[in-house]
């Protein structure tokens, strides 16, 4: 593996329940990927290919829009090592989560 993304994506609306259906949405979408991920309370951790993953981050926003949100910002941390030396999720979170 040589990168990881977080996202946190932030649909338009004043809505929160509709904030929740449409990231639930995009949640569903990174789901269906067959990547590794993460879903955190603020935002979500994927790892695979730098390619792929950014593919997946504006699929992400389209998915969004589609779903019904007038607009889509979204925070996204990017780690990337060529050579495939990136911490894995696992390795990040499981000590915290037994």
């Amino acid at each position: 593996m040589e990168a990881s993304v977080a996202i946190q994506l932030l649909p338009e609306s004043l809505d929160s329940n509709e904030i929740i259906r449409v990231v639930d949405k995009v949640i569903a979408y990174i789901k269906s990927t067959g990547l590794s991920y993460f879903v955190g309370p603020c935002e979500t951790a994927i790892e695979g290919d730098f390619d792929k993953l950014f593919d997946v981050l504006k699929e992400c926003h389209r998915i969004a829009i589609q779903a019904g949100t007038p607009g889509v910002s979204s925070y996204i941390k990017v780690t990337y090592h060529p050579k495939g030396e990136v911490l894995t999720i696992a390795k990040k979170v499981t000590k915290h989560h037994k």
